[in-house]
């Protein structure tokens, strides 16, 4: 399945007491849609996954499905550390109709490559869905090397990897030795226009909840043969990009959402809501770009 060129990774609203908030998820996805993302992650790290219960996530891709399907593919991030639970909440996304589903490289129990090999295979032979692999070290203890996404790419319902490593000759392997068919896309926006250079197909974003319009034309522009064009709209995403990680993602992104006037509410401890500093910087880095 091609996934489009841009996704985003989508924020969990909540209310104030906590609970989730699925009428703004609702919302939240079709802004995302409407503002030029092709398919939609919900219940990645951006959603604080973590911290939902299995029910919460199983609402969520209902909700998100109901609300967007047909317009956008919905990925549901069903990966952690634990195959077994990988498993059945991937086969329950599938039941719900999700298009596909994003395996993170588990983290706290830093596998071996070959522990991440039979991870990731153990879970693609559970499902029909296409796969979207998702390797961030800083988030995790492990590395997953070129030849284990390598190997992993010739499992046919492993369709593409979000790559956030930052290891340009790794992702260089990657690109360079599987098929046309596997996408590469980038884990991080900042790095979205250089690895496009180097053949990766897009991005999955967090920034595109507030600067989706600008960066679909950014990604548009160097695909159409146009690098000056889109080098020009990455040099004015820039500072954007870089407030979305001024502190723990999703603080800053749940801070800009909620600036756009969608109610994206707080966050789940152990993270803390913006305070004012990260919430000026965001608001300046939104105006600078017009958002606001």
């Amino acid at each position: 399945m091609d996934f489009g060129r841009l996704l985003t990774a989508m924020i969990t609203p909540f209310h104030a007491d906590g609970s989730v908030n699925y009428d703004a998820a609702a919302q939240v996805a079709r802004h995302l849609v409407d503002t030029g993302s092709d398919g939609i992650v919900v219940t990645g790290t951006t959603g604080e996954s973590p911290t939902l219960t299995h029910e919460e996530k199983l609402a969520l891709y209902r909700t998100v499905k109901e609300t967007v399907g047909g317009r956008a593919a919905v990925v549901a991030g069903t990966g952690n550390y634990c195959t077994r639970e990988s498993i059945e909440l991937t086969r329950e996304a599938e039941q719900i109709g999700v298009d596909g589903a994003m395996l993170v490289v588990p983290y706290y129990n830093n596998p071996p490559q070959e522990g991440l090999y039979q991870h990731f295979k153990a879970i693609a032979e559970s499902t029909a869905l296409p796969l979207i692999l998702y390797n961030i070290p800083a988030r995790s203890p492990r590395n997953m090397e070129a030849e284990t996404t390598i190997r992993l790419a010739e499992i046919p319902n492993i369709a593409a990897i979000k790559e956030a490593s930052g290891k340009l000759e790794q992702i260089a392997e990657i690109i360079a030795r599987t098929s046309p068919e596997f996408r590469l896309y980038s884990g991080d926006d900042s790095a979205t226009l250089p690895l496009m250079s180097m053949g990766a197909y897009g991005v999955i974003s967090v920034a595109a909840h507030a600067a989706g319009r600008l960066i679909r034309r950014m990604i548009e522009a160097f695909a159409a043969g146009k690098p000056g064009e889109a080098a020009e709209l990455n040099g004015r995403l820039l500072p954007f990009f870089q407030a979305c990680f001024c502190t723990a993602n999703p603080i800053p992104i749940k801070a800009a959402v909620n600036l756009l006037g969608i109610p994206a509410g707080g966050v789940r401890l152990p993270l803390i809501p913006a305070d004012e500093k990260v919430t000026e910087t965001v608001r300046t880095a939104m105006k600078d770009l017009g958002l606001l």
